[in-house]
């Protein structure tokens, strides 16, 4: 055999393995997508495939309600009670549990649920969050559907989305987006907890949820970024990722609030100016700015300009990990806390306050 048979016959060979590992992975690829695919192309009529959303609909819609808010005048309570706000929710479970934002159902003297098959309730609150603007609410029935929830596969910046809730009173109505942003899951709370999406959030939509393709609840919407007097319209609206909601609604089911810990500091991250003139090994801590006189970071004589940089044995990399875990912190615990003073490492026992929690 001549080299250039040779040659010829192993490209043939190495040709035919590259078109079997492709027709492999094209195969692994088809069946991994399988149910995916199946979800989302409908068949349609003269034998057309349009994409389409509406399975993962009729899987969690039935399970987000209507929520209005009533208020009932003392002076009068024999009469109806008067519309005070409208909103949306979910339905977490059989028992009755249901999500909502805490701003649908607060200063409410009663609350009436609407599900999408007729029935109304009477509901009644559980308890209320409002740092991460949440509210639990239980009704009694039978049969209640309930949403399909996703804790395990957090979104991802791209993910399609839809928003199911009833906007302006209209009845129930769904929205489609994509994830714009996410931000981390905690107990300390703040924007950068949110999911951000297109998805259209109007008044109404408040406390409803956000899915997946394949219906499961992955957020609760809350709110719709407003500039100035402005309404919403911008394309930039937030939802609760479910991770933390479903965590702060066990809490409130079991405790009936949200109980989280407090040092009494503020802080800020270090930038090299900092870590500079602080004599500091690395950008890794939080820089204390402030110290509130009657908590627990004073009687632990912690300073303004100490650097922490270990909370409870575990390193601090940055401001949003440390307030987690001094919100995630059992108020009572003493906790031992590592702090650089005048470029010297000290450790600093502190026993954890709860925290106040202001309802504005």
């Amino acid at each position: 055999m001549t080299i250039k048979e040779t040659l010829l016959y192993l490209g043939k060979a190495v040709l035919f393995g590259l078109i079997m590992a492709a027709m492999f992975l094209l195969v692994t690829h088809y069946f991994n997508n399988k149910n995916l695919g199946s979800s989302l192309l409908q068949n349609r009529g003269n034998n057309t495939v349009e994409l389409s959303f509406a399975k993962a609909v009729r899987r969690a819609a039935p399970a987000v309600v209507n929520i209005y808010s009533l208020s009932i005048d003392q002076s009068r309570p024999l009469n109806s009670g008067s519309l005070q706000g409208l909103g949306s929710g979910v339905i977490m479970s059989k028992e009755g549990y249901i999500l909502t934002n805490y701003h649908v159902i607060k200063k409410a003297d009663e609350i009436v649920v609407a599900l999408q098959d007729g029935r109304k309730f009477t509901s009644e609150v559980v308890g209320f969050d409002p740092e991460t603007d949440l509210s639990v609410l239980k009704i009694e029935g039978d049969n209640l559907p309930t949403v399909p929830v996703n804790l395990d596969s957090p979104p991802q910046v791209g993910d399609v989305v839809l928003a199911i809730g009833n906007p302006y009173n209209l009845g129930q109505t769904i929205t489609q987006g994509i994830i714009s942003a996410t931000g981390r899951n905690g107990l300390s709370s703040g924007y950068l907890d949110f999911l951000q999406t297109d998805a259209a959030i109007n008044a109404g939509n408040s406390g409803g949820a956000l899915i997946d393709t394949n219906g499961s609840l992955i957020g609760i919407n809350t709110a719709a970024f407003q500039v100035g007097g402005e309404g919403g319209g911008h394309g930039i609206n937030f939802a609760i990722p479910i991770k933390l909601a479903h965590s702060i609604m066990g809490k409130l089911i079991k405790n009936g609030r949200v109980i989280r810990g407090a040092l009494g500091i503020s802080g800020e991250p270090i930038n090299p100016v900092v870590a500079q003139i602080l004599n500091l090994p690395d950008l890794r801590g939080v820089l204390v700015t402030g110290v509130d006189p009657n908590g627990p970071a004073a009687r632990a004589q912690l300073q303004p300009r100490d650097v922490i940089i270990k909370y409870d044995g575990e390193d601090v990399p940055g401001v949003e990990m440390l307030m987690d875990r001094i919100a995630e912190t059992t108020p009572g615990k003493k906790i031992m806390m590592t702090v650089i003073r005048q470029g010297k490492q000290q450790q600093l026992p502190v026993i954890i306050d709860e925290k106040v929690v202001v309802d504005n």
